[in-house]
């Protein structure tokens, strides 16, 4: 036994040494060389081709992005249109995807629409090979972002729009071999090596918005220009050094050098893709100092900072991430570009590792946190992806911020990239779906031809078809779906056991060593072999670790690699958050073809918390979390209770749940007549949802938006006039990297008058300013159509609302 606990530690000391140790000998295996033909992601990477870019690319002629290029280059005149200084990236995004959907599926007339707008894009460039259009337009409305000259402002967003710029152009040339767009990339980056890095007279700070480094890196693989490597690492090497005397950003990934980091905060779009260029100056300097502190920061992540979606960024002030274990639900923003970062992220981890637990996180944000992010239709979006919903959220065509939207159409395209990797003569699976795949090693020329359903059921059949008869292995992954949890370590476990995978080689049952979690099949291989395998496709309960506050009491259900939700549609009432599932319960899967686009659906006993506290019985109905949203907005959850104690009854309704909820966009005095008020939409201060204390930012609530200091307000309007004579509200309090939530200094209540002006309430009470409770006002009664808060807050602090109630006592 002894000896036994010996060599185990022994093993686990090796793999710890291993997983900070990086390869040099993964590769890639070019996307086209893998055609997909599969019941899940071929109709989805068809759709994006036929609907999603197509809509994309219309959105940006409707949207003015390819007028600021026509604008700037002189084609046209007017003012420059769009509210953000980025907005040159959409047709970036979008042309990038086209690329992918050219080389996969040749369309003349697509090809031809490219050729339109890069020779309007070319036409834009400066001639020393600058190009943001909001500057060239001298855009004096957005010089918020830009400042009066050329790179002023670090977060100004010139090197995203590089970084973009060049990462379209690369997929186009290598879809077309087509320089036209790609000279473009190579002459702005050309001035961003003149204009950034060591030496006098250039300037000395990080890229601000992390892309360019990707970027840089893709340009020196595809030119052998030593120069963007250089770049590339020059921008990671600056972060968080502050060398020209700027303030350190944690939202701007700029607070930190990063061998120093070891817990990954702020931006997470800009997180995902800070990373994503380290790992590829690591792997392309053999750098171990910034791949270990990549570990680390990944460890951090994984363990405690990633939904069980794949998503990540918790909150939506900052659009990043809070401490470890804040994984709420309904506020959950896993923006849907933070999504695909985090699968750039963890694939580079891959190719630098081979190890399974990287493949396992990218899945995870594939199947469900990033193909949430678009409508079955191709032509709906979603910012943000929740996990929890009262009906509030809905895709949108476009954005006026429309990072999101092109990003999908860029990504989806990609998706064959993904599956497979080779390792000199050895070759990856990674992940599985039904398809035929044209693979180089270092000797040989292999062809692999998965037959499979997945995800919808297990059993996958791998023909394989050497050009040469050789000696090689196939390394299959074990999907972490299988195991005993989800994730390589805490964050969430399975109720039940993983079970078994069985697999045959040419009929015949074989027991292969794994290696870093993959089944490793060593043999001659030669045309006709057949792997056979059957991986377990139980549903699974899924638990959080306890430090997860909002899932405490709760599982999630998952079956193979989807995720899946209650939607309210399906539902006993059209009621989600009042129902819970029993842990032991059995639970039943169906395909059905037809619902959906097709997909599996569990379905199950359940029950049902009433309202006066009586419990009853009922069944329940889950979909794949990718696939909520798309029968019009209705109730959703993730993690459902698992005894009444965590079910919540559908409340009964009150005067402020029957409000409607503003805020008035200028202090308006007692005299002012209430039409003069311009509202602002307002919400999460009457959902009925009860604060455990004034930091709970679970559920939803409001916040004064970049307001630091000074008057504010909120407001309900009533369906009718109302007699109230007391008011209760629960103000925010907590801390954010992006502007700390205080309680305010003072607040009062007004009430609106018959003829329409706001009067303050005669107060029996005091107006108090209390955390982690409701403060309550009495006042003299009234009848009005509308109540008024207006706070003063404190000096260079924002502040909020968690809850409001309104009485009449």
């Amino acid at each position: 036994m002894k000896r036994l606990l010996l060599f185990l530690g022994m093993l686990s000391l090796v793999m710890t040494l291993s997983a900070q140790t990086m390869r040099q000998d993964i590769r890639e295996v070019p996307f086209t060389q893998v055609h997909l033909n599969d019941v899940f992601w071929s109709p989805r990477i068809k759709i994006n081709r036929t609907v999603s870019i197509p809509s994309a690319f219309k959105e940006c002629e409707k949207n003015g992005r390819f007028d600021n290029f026509a604008l700037a280059a002189g084609l046209i005149k007017g003012e420059h249109k769009g509210d953000f200084s980025f907005d040159d990236t959409d047709p970036y995004k979008v042309i990038e995807g086209a690329s992918y959907a050219l080389a996969a599926t040749y369309d003349a007339a697509l090809d031809h629409y490219l050729d339109s707008v890069i020779a309007i894009i070319a036409a834009a460039q400066e001639k020393d090979g600058y190009l943001t259009t909001c500057v060239t337009n001298r855009c004096t409305r957005l010089s918020g972002w830009w400042g009066t000259h050329r790179w002023e402002k670090i977060n100004s967003h010139e090197l995203y729009n590089s970084g973009h710029l060049i990462e379209s152009a690369v997929a186009h040339y290598q879809a077309t071999g087509k320089r036209s767009f790609l000279n473009v990339a190579i002459k702005n980056a050309d001035l961003i090596c003149k204009t950034f890095g060591e030496g006098e007279g250039k300037i000395h700070r990080p890229s601000g918005h992390p892309i360019v480094e990707m970027a840089l890196c893709k340009l020196y693989k595809v030119t052998g220009k030593k120069d963007y490597l250089d770049m590339a690492r020059y921008f990671v090497e600056e972060t968080g050094r502050c060398t020209d005397g700027h303030k350190p950003s944690i939202y701007s990934q700029d607070h930190q050098p990063i061998l120093v980091q070891d817990e990954i905060v702020g931006h997470a779009v800009r997180a995902g893709y800070l990373y994503s260029g380290v790992a590829d100056v690591a792997a392309l300097t053999s750098d171990e100092a910034y791949f270990k502190a990549l570990c680390r920061i990944w460890d951090n992540m994984a363990s405690k900072k990633l939904f069980i979606t794949g998503g990540i960024g918790s909150r939506a002030q900052g659009e990043g991430f809070g401490p470890n274990y804040e994984l709420f639900n309904h506020t959950a923003y896993c923006e849907t570009c933070a999504s695909i970062a985090n699968v750039y992220w963890n694939y580079r981890m891959f190719l630098a590792t081979g190890e399974s637990k990287y493949v396992d996180v990218y899945e995870r944000a594939l199947y469900n946190g990033v193909m949430s992010g678009v409508s079955l239709s191709g032509d709906r979006f979603f910012y943000d992806n929740p996990l929890e919903s009262m009906g509030q959220h809905s895709r949108a065509r476009w954005f006026g911020c429309a990072c999101c939207p092109g990003n999908v159409t860029r990504f989806v395209a990609s998706i064959p990239h993904y599956i497979y990797a080779t390792r000199q003569n050895d070759i990856y699976v990674n992940l599985y779906a039904q398809g035929q795949a044209d693979i180089q090693t270092i000797n040989n020329k292999v062809s692999l031809t998965q037959t499979t359903q997945m995800p919808w059921e297990g059993n996958v059949k791998i023909d394989v078809s050497p050009k040469n008869s050789s000696t090689f292995a196939i390394r299959l992954r074990i999907p972490s779906w299988t195991l005993d949890r989800p994730v390589c370590n805490n964050l969430y476990a399975f109720t039940d056991k993983g079970k078994n995978i069985s697999i045959t080689v040419n009929g015949q049952t074989i027991t292969p060593p794994c290696e870093d979690g993959y089944m490793v099949i060593t043999r001659k291989w030669k045309k006709g072999d057949r792997i056979e395998l059957s991986l377990p496709m139980d549903v699974r309960k899924v638990v959080a670790n306890d430090n997860v506050e909002d899932d405490r009491g709760k599982i999630a259900l998952q079956r193979g690699p989807v995720v899946y939700c209650l939607e309210g549609l399906d539902q006993d009432g059209k009621t989600v958050f009042d129902k819970y599932i029993l842990k032991g319960d059995d639970i039943q899967c169906h395909y059905e073809p037809s619902f959906l686009n097709g997909v599996v659906t569990l379905s199950g006993s359940a029950y049902s918390l009433c309202k006066d506290g009586n419990i009853k019985s009922v069944s329940f109905k889950a979909i794949p979390y990718s696939t909520w949203n798309n029968r019009g907005n209705d109730q959703m959850e993730v993690w459902i209770p698992v005894s009444a104690q965590y079910a919540s009854p559908v409340p009964e309704t009150t005067i402020a749940s029957e409000a409607r909820c503003v805020t008035l966009r200028r202090a308006i005095q007692n005299d002012a007549p209430e039409s003069a008020d311009q509202e602002g939409w307002a919400s999460g201060v009457n959902d009925q949802w009860e604060p455990k204390r004034s930091s709970d930012v679970s559920k939803p609530y409001h916040y004064w938006w970049l307001k630091f200091g000074g008057e504010v307000n909120l407001a309900y309007k009533f369906k009718k006039p109302t007699e109230v004579n007391n008011v209760q509200v629960y103000w925010l309090d907590y801390d954010h990297y992006d502007g700390n939530f205080r309680v305010p200094q003072i607040w009062r209540l007004s009430y609106l008058t018959e003829d329409n002006r706001w009067m303050d309430v005669e107060a029996l009470s005091p107006y108090t300013v209390d955390k982690d409770r409701y403060n309550s006002v009495d006042f003299k009664p009234v009848t009005t159509k509308g109540l008024k808060i207006t706070a003063i807050l404190q000096d260079k602090q924002s502040g909020g609302v968690l809850e409001w109630k309104v009485n009449r006592y």
